[in-house]
Formats: structure tokens, C-alpha cells, sequence
């Protein structure tokens, strides 16, 4: 059903692709943090919850997900203006901590939640995405990384256009003139 999903104009990353990606990362994320007592994974909504379940699915070991919401000022994030919709639950102060995105873009978000959370004093703070685009001046780390894709716009997998396309089972690009209208 998605090969032909008219809105699509290819596949990037099939289902099984990610499936095995996931669970890769699952396994590096337990290795390196099999001495901490708890990891304290935080998704950033909406995109990330996807992704978020199935990567925690995987670990086995003691975890906590909590979630944050966020949103740019103005249309996009390319003005580089984050503000926090929704926070956290709990203080994170000497846990050791991952944000889970689902795309690093312009790598605006990303970079203001590392500072922020930076600040809430945390034993260690690291980073992971499920996609991140391949473009010229990107400079934000990410720990844990799904995958590169090409710089077009992506949808399935929590990825979304205008709310639409998250529950696709892969990550697909979006024919343009469908964001473009």
C-alpha cells in the first residue's frame, strides 16, 4: 500500500530497515550505558513517539521515557527561535539523559535543547535521531544516528506533513507538490 501511496514520490527507508536500525541502537544505547542504575530517555513530540516505543522496546534495562513539546516562533525552525511547549515531569539533575528525535534538520531544536538541558545539570547528556539530512552546514552532534537521508522533505515513521503521514511504517519523501500548494 505505501509503494503506491500517491502522495509519495519514493521510499527511503523501508520498514525493515528501520526495524533493524532500531534495534541496533538499542543494543549500542544498552552497551554504553549497562553501568548507569537508570537512563532517562526523552522524546520530542510529536515526532519522535514512533520511533521513541520501538527503540525502548529494545533496551533491557532500567529506563525511564518522558517527553518534552516544542515549538519554532514564526512558520519553521529555520529562524533558530525554540520555546518549550511542555516539559519535563522530574528535575533530570545527575540522571544520565538522552533526547530521542525524530529528524535533525536544520539542527536548530536540537541545539537549543542540548543547552537547555545542559543547564538542568545532568551526570551526561547525549543525543540520538532516527534521520538526520545530509546539508551543507549542519554542525550539531548526534550520539546515536538512524540514519542520513537526502535533504527533501520526509514523512512516516512520526515524520509528518501538516499532522498527516506519521503512521506510515517507513520513511517516504513527500512529492512536492503536495507541501507546496
Amino acid at each position: 500500500m505505501t509503494e503506491n501511496h500517491p502522495d509519495l514520490a519514493r521510499i527511503l527507508i523501508t520498514p525493515e530497515a528501520i526495524a533493524a536500525r532500531v534495534k541496533e541502537m538499542a543494543e549500542q544505547i544498552s552497551s554504553d550505558f549497562r553501568h548507569v542504575e537508570r537512563l532517562y530517555m526523552i522524546g520530542i513530540l510529536k515526532g519522535a513517539f514512533i520511533f521513541l516505543a520501538d527503540l525502548t522496546r529494545e533496551m533491557h534495562f532500567p529506563h525511564v521515557v518522558d517527553f518534552m513539546a516544542l515549538s519554532s516562533y514564526g512558520r519553521t525552525t529555520e529562524s533558530g527561535a525554540v520555546r518549550i511547549l511542555m516539559d519535563l515531569r522530574e528535575p533530570i539533575d545527575g540522571q544520565h539523559v538522552i533526547i530521542v528525535e525524530d529528524i535533525v534538520d536544520s539542527g536548530h531544536t536540537l541545539s537549543y535543547l542540548q543547552r537547555v538541558l545542559a543547564g538542568r545539570n545532568p551526570a551526561s547528556l547525549h543525543t540520538c535521531a532516527l534521520v538526520r539530512k545530509l546539508r551543507p552546514g549542519l554542525n550539531v552532534q548526534v550520539d546515536y544516528l538512524g540514519f542520513d537521508i537526502p535533504d527533501v522533505w520526509v514523512v512516516g515513521y512520526g515524520l509528518d506533513y501538516a499532522d498527516l503521514y506519521r503512521t506510515l511504517p517507513c520513511v517516504a519523501e513527500l512529492k512536492k507538490e503536495v507541501y507546496s500548494k
